[in-house]
């Protein structure tokens, strides 16, 4: 079936098989393939009382996928431009915190693994560390310090 055929709960099925999205991102990709209203709204309805849509599976799955690369302030920020739920966010959040120095010198470590040497060097590594989301403080933690933090 050519995908301009697909049915609107089809195109729903078809971008959940590929990975899990929120009601929120689903409705943003959707919405133009809409032929009455109220239709789009009726077919979430439905997934998501089969479970084909849920929340947690959508955290979890951003968690395993970026975290490990990425620091607590980019993962916040994926998990709400997915429209999710504030306090599903503030839990994700705050679960990453405790790993977030480990993270960032495993993610410095695969890039630089030398301590900057001069000033420029540690601009650049510092702002590699600020662009994945890593906070000041740890970036300052990871560039400053030994590993028996």
């Amino acid at each position: 079936m050519a995908l301009g055929q697909l049915s609107l709960k089809g195109r729903a099925l078809r971008l959940l098989s590929s990975r899990e999205h929120s009601r929120a991102e689903l409705e943003r990709k959707l919405a133009q393939h809409e032929e009455e209203p109220g239709q789009l709204r009726r077919v979430l309805d439905e997934l998501q009382a089969k479970d084909f849509i849920n929340e947690q599976r959508v955290v979890e799955s951003v968690l395993h996928r970026r975290a490990p690369r990425l620091g607590a302030a980019r993962v916040r920020q994926e998990l709400q431009a997915k429209g999710l739920a504030p306090d599903a966010i503030a839990e994700a959040v705050a679960g990453l915190q405790s790993t977030e120095l480990q993270r960032a010198r495993e993610v410095w470590r695969r890039k630089f693994d030398a301590m900057p040497t001069d000033a420029a060097q540690r601009a650049k590594q510092a702002r590699f560390l600020a662009a994945r989301g890593f906070g000041g403080e740890v970036i300052r933690r990871v560039l400053n310090t030994s590993e028996d933090d």
